[in-house]
C-alpha cells in the first residue's frame, strides 16, 4: 500500500538539518496539490450529479475516520457560515462520534456495525450525497458507511490515495487521488490529507457553484452574522447592482442582510416579491437579474 511505504529517501531524515526536512516536507505538499489533477473530469461528474438531489432537500453526509473524517469534518463545517447551508442538511458520520475529533479513537475505524447503524439511523436515501473518505481506501467503516449508501440509491463519493482501494469500488464516483509514500511512513495527515482537502474543496465550492449560491465570484449566499460580513455584503450588492453602499446597506436592511434579494430590491423590488423571483428560479441571482431585465424590457415596449 503506497501511503504506508518507507520511502528510501527519507530513511535517515531524521538526521538531516532542520531546514532540509522542512524543504523536503513542503515539496510533499506541493506535489499532493497536484496529485489531484488526475480526479478534476471524476469531481467534476461527482458535483453535477450531487447538485440535482441536494436542490431537491437532499443532505451532504461526510464519512471518515481517523484523519479523513477529522478532514471531512473540517470542510463540511465551513459551508453553513460560507454559503449558509442549512444544519439540517448536514450530517456528519465520524467513526468513535464527535469525541474523535480531539482525540484518537483508532479501533472505531473497524466498527462496520456502527457504520451500518448510522445508515440507518440517518436515513440515507436517494437524495443525499455522501462522501466518504480515506486514504488507504480500506477503512471497514467508511467503506461499509458508502457500500450501504450507495445501495440506498445515494449519490456516494469515495477518495482514496491508493489504487484499487475497496472503497473506490462500492462508491457511484471513486476520487483516486495517488499521493504515493510519505515522507513519514503512513502518516497521512500530510500528503494523503492534504490532497483530500483540495479534493473537497473543490467538489463542495462547486455544488455551491451549481446551486446558485455563487455569483460573480462571490459568496451572495453567505450568512453575513457580524460587522465585517456586514460589510462585505454592502460592497458586494454595490458592486452588484452599480448603487453607493449606502443604498446597499439600506437594502440589506430590509431583507435581513440577504445579498440576493437586497440586489432586487436595489433594482426595484420590494422585499417579499424578490424572495419569490429567486425562489422561481432555483436561487439563482444570475437568473432572477436576467428575468427582472428581461420584465423591465417587456415593460418599456409595451409603454412606448
Amino acid at each position: 500500500m503506497p501511503t504506508e511505504d518507507v520511502s528510501a529517501r527519507f530513511v535517515d531524515l531524521d538526521e538531516w538539518p532542520t531546514l532540509d526536512a522542512v524543504e523536503a516536507m513542503y515539496e510533499g505538499q506541493l506535489s499532493a496539490v497536484a496529485a489531484v489533477r488526475p480526479a478534476l473530469a471524476s469531481i467534476a461528474r461527482a458535483v453535477d450529479d450531487a447538485a440535482h438531489g441536494l436542490r431537491r432537500g437532499g443532505r451532504l453526509v461526510y464519512a471518515g475516520a481517523g484523519t479523513s473524517g477529522r478532514v471531512a469534518v473540517q470542510d463540511g463545517a465551513e459551508l453553513p457560515p460560507t454559503f449558509d447551508w442549512p444544519l439540517d442538511q448536514l450530517v456528519f458520520a465520524m467513526a468513535g462520534g464527535p469525541k474523535a475529533l480531539m482525540r484518537s479513537a483508532e479501533g472505531a475505524e473497524d466498527d462496520e456495525a456502527d457504520a451500518a447503524a448510522k445508515v440507518e439511523a440517518a436515513g440515507i436515501g436517494a437524495d443525499d450525497v455522501v462522501i466518504g473518505l480515506a486514504a488507504s481506501g480500506a477503512t471497514p467503516y467508511t467503506v461499509e458507511f458508502v457500500r450501504r449508501s450507495t445501495a440506498r440509491g445515494a449519490v456516494t463519493l469515495g477518495v482514496a490515495n491508493n489504487p484499487a482501494a475497496p472503497l473506490l469500488a462500492v462508491a457511484r464516483h471513486p476520487i483516486l487521488i495517488e499521493t504515493g509514500a510519505e515522507v513519514l511512513a503512513g502518516s497521512t495527515r500530510m500528503k494523503a490529507g492534504t490532497a483530500q482537502k483540495v479534493a473537497l474543496n473543490l467538489f463542495s465550492t462547486a455544488v455551491m457553484i451549481r446551486l446558485g449560491r455563487v455569483y460573480r465570484g462571490m459568496m451572495v449566499h453567505m450568512q453575513a452574522s457580524n460587522a465585517k460580513l456586514h460589510r462585505r455584503a454592502e460592497s458586494m450588492v454595490a458592486l452588484i447592482t452599480g448603487c453607493d453602499e449606502a443604498a446597499a446597506a439600506e437594502a440589506l436592511r430590509q431583507v435581513d442582510w440577504d445579498v440576493k434579494r437586497a440586489a432586487l430590491v436595489v433594482n426595484g423590488m420590494d422585499p417579499d416579491t424578490a424572495g419569490v423571483l429567486i425562489d422561481r428560479h432555483g436561487g439563482s441571482l444570475r437568473r432572477a437579474l436576467a428575468a427582472l431585465e428581461g420584465a423591465d424590457r417587456a415593460s418599456g415596449a409595451a409603454g412606448g
